[in-house]
């Protein structure tokens, strides 16, 4: 809440067959509020769907109100303020995403493990960052259940990463932590991860919400 958006209003399925970039069959969400569309990865776990969201655009025009692909792969946004505040500065707008066809460095994945989490890149990580602890940053927050709209984060922690395997291609990472808990929110910064090449994650936070936890 508040990090990653406040008015969810439209979320559309990329089944552009890799026309948008590396992010097939993967939720795109527009936000009204914030006026961002950010990206999300959802999986079953002991029957209970839960999942990970990750930035990917902000500084659009005004408040989303819906997200559609073309037929070519783009990604449609329009939306407007309706007299409600949001980040955007016009009263209403269409815009239009569409790939670059340049491979970002990003989190493509994450999934959770019995005693943490794997991440899936979109490029190789370098080697020496990506299998240093010290490269994953984890805390976590959960909000208090109440019929007020949105909430403060509270319980914070910060489990420590134990530990770090890198998937032998290097576009993979196994962190283990210390705890792992349900109803909690994690939030994942990378911010001393690098590619094989040098570069800097284009969004280098993430946020997994843990409902259900696998068996061993």
């Amino acid at each position: 809440y508040i990090r990653m958006g406040r008015s969810i209003t439209a979320f559309n399925l990329d089944k552009t067959g890799g026309k948008f970039g590396p992010f097939e069959n993967q939720l795109f969400l527009g936000d009204y509020t914030q006026s961002i569309v950010m990206r999300a990865t959802t999986e079953q776990v002991n029957g209970v769907w839960q999942g990970a969201c990750y930035p990917f655009r902000e500084g659009l025009s005004t408040g989303i109100l819906n997200v559609e692909f073309t037929p070519g792969g783009n990604l449609l946004c329009g939306g407007t303020n309706r007299g409600w505040p949001v980040r955007g500065i016009k009263p209403f707008a269409l815009e239009r995403l569409e790939w670059s066809g340049k491979m970002p460095f990003e989190i493509k994945r994450i999934t959770i493990e019995p005693d943490g989490f794997k991440l899936t890149f979109t490029k190789p990580v370098e080697s020496t960052t990506g299998s240093s602890p010290s490269s994953y940053s984890v805390s976590a927050f959960t909000h208090p259940y109440h019929a007020g709209y949105g909430g403060p984060e509270i319980e914070q922690q910060k489990p420590a990463v134990t530990s770090v395997t890198l998937a032998e291609d290097r576009l993979s990472a196994k962190l283990t932590l210390e705890n792992l808990n349900r109803g909690f929110v994690y939030e994942l910064d990378l911010l001393a991860l690098r590619s094989n090449d040098g570069e800097a994650l284009l969004h280098r936070n993430a946020f997994y919400t843990v409902n259900e936890i696998p068996a061993k």
